[in-house]
Order: C-alpha cells, then structure tokens, then sequence
C-alpha cells in the first residue's frame, strides 16, 4: 500500500518539482547529450550510453559523455551500424566503464537496430509495454541481446544483472528521458510506454531523501524501494509519477548544500 502523503508535503514536492523541471536545468545535466540530436535512434543511443555512466560526480559525468560521443564522431548511430567501435582502442571512458564495455553495450545496441527501427520498436515488439514492470522487463531484454551479441557474455556495466534486486537507477532515468512528454526537459520520444509506468530513479540521494521526507520506510535502496516509492508518488500524480524525481533531486541538492560533494 502507498504511505500516505499530507497536503503539506505533496504542495512542497509539487513546487519543488517544478522549480527544478526547467530549461536552465538541461546544462548541468546529462540530459543535454540526448537533446542535442534529433533522429530517434542517435537519442536513444545516446540516452542509454549516457545514462550508463551517470553516478559519481555530475560535472565529470558530463564531460564523459562529452568523450563518448567524441569517440563516436558524434554520429551515434552511424557509428554502431557501422561497426566502427570494434577498432576502439583499449581506453577508460569513466570510472570503471572501459571500451572494452562500451564495445559490448554497442555491439548488442548493433544487434537491435538491425532487426528493428528503433529501439522503441523493439521494446513494443518484446511487449514491454504490457508487463507491470516495464523498465525491468527492457533491462532483461536487452540484456539478452548484449549476451546474444557478445559470446554468452553479459556486463554489469552496461546494465544490471541482478535485475530481482537493482533499483535499475540508470535506466530508469535514460526512459525518464525519452517517456516523459512535458516538453520542458525531458524529450518523450517514445511511444511503446507512457509517462504512468515510469518508476523513479533511486539512488543512494534520492533514497536518503525519500525517507527523510516519510515517502518510503526500507533502508535498502534496491528495486523494492523502487517500487514502493514509486507507487506512494504514483498516487500524487498517476499519469506521471516520476515528475517528483525533480523534487527529490532539488531537496537533496539542498540537504547536503552544506557537505562536500561526493
């Protein structure tokens, strides 16, 4: 059952939300490498290598996805048809996230895009749309496809495996992007899910707001948690429950304003 939400809260999340659901947010965050293209493929790509990279500190997360795309001739999708990742020399991209990764995210991304237009197309043809919990039924798809493409071989990096228990933050926040249709930040270039079967982003931040604010009780911030804070937001706002990320995401920013970032 949802946690109920006072009046109160809900007005503080609302305001919250739509303070920092605006354009002046897209510089600072790894949204702008998708919003920079315009075919639905070079955006996905972009959405899901992006995203993939998207813990740690927000400035270097940036200026790594600035070196994906820079790897890629910025032509994301030219780049996977055409194979041209297997000439990719060994290199770090981010943190633990190698080429070696990276080959094997875009060799299976290759794989997709030769049988289906879009990678939305192929979520429609996997029937993503129809299962409860969709961002974890795309997860095990794909990641069938990255397996299928790469010798049997699945890589953590690329997506969870551990998909009973993942938060499944990084994707969940790669289809914020290409679900939602506000028109503000988010792009809503899908058509095979809507913005009601998003689930928020958990991470350790939002996480430890969620429960400062009373919106979830576990400590655990594991798939769950995910679900269980999604659904007392989904009650709020139930077209478009993932709208309060925004809001997690400011009043976090504000509760550690006064610690040194991580």
């Amino acid at each position: 059952m949802p946690l109920e939400v006072s009046p109160d809260l809900k007005a503080l999340l609302d305001s919250e939300a739509a303070r920092i659901d605006n354009p002046s947010f897209i510089a600072l965050d790894p949204v702008q490498f998708p919003r920079m293209f315009s075919s639905l493929q070079d955006i996905e790509i972009v959405a899901l290598l992006c995203s993939s990279i998207a813990w740690g500190n927000r400035k270097m997360i940036c200026r790594n996805c600035e070196k994906m795309l820079a790897l890629m001739g910025h032509d994301p999708y030219r780049y996977v048809m055409d194979r041209a990742y297997e000439d990719l020399p060994d290199c770090n991209i981010h943190r633990t996230f190698f080429a070696r990764d990276f080959r094997h995210y875009l060799r299976g991304l290759n794989r997709i895009y030769s049988r289906h237009a879009s990678l939305d197309a192929f979520a429609a043809s996997e029937g993503v749309g129809q299962s409860e919990f969709a961002p974890w039924r795309l997860a095990e798809v794909i990641n069938r496809e990255l397996a299928l493409a790469n010798d049997g071989n699945g890589d953590s990096r690329c997506l969870p495996l551990n998909l009973s228990t993942t938060a499944l933050k990084r994707l969940n926040m790669a289809l914020r992007w290409l679900v939602r249709r506000d028109g503000i930040v988010d792009m809503g270039v899908w058509e095979s899910l809507t913005p009601a079967q998003l689930y928020i982003p958990l991470d350790v931040h939002v996480g430890n707001t969620a429960r400062e604010l009373g919106l979830v009780t576990r400590r655990a911030n594991d798939r769950r948690t995910a679900v269980e804070l999604t659904e007392t937001l989904r009650a709020l706002r139930p077209d478009d429950p993932a709208f309060y990320d925004y809001a997690l995401f400011g009043l976090g920013i504000e509760s550690k304003s006064s610690t040194p970032e991580q």
